[in-house]
């Protein structure tokens, strides 16, 4: 398990790889600007989503790592 100082490092560094480092910056003035409730916006993210899908898209983001 990371340490919160080692976990932060690694999600800033993914946002950075990812989305660039404007954009990462832009994403977390946005989380930390609205008032966000995590479980509820992964609930909704994967909703009218069937396990069967769900299954098939978390196998491709493994296969592609």
């Amino acid at each position: 398990m990371l340490s919160e100082s080692a976990l932060r490092g690694q999600g800033m560094k993914i946002l950075i790889e990812r989305l660039g480092m404007v954009e990462a910056e832009r994403f977390i003035a946005l989380m930390n600007r609205e008032p966000f409730d995590y479980t509820r916006w992964r609930r909704d993210m994967f909703d009218g989503i069937s396990v069967k899908e769900l299954s098939r898209l978390a196998m491709q983001e493994y296969e592609q790592r």
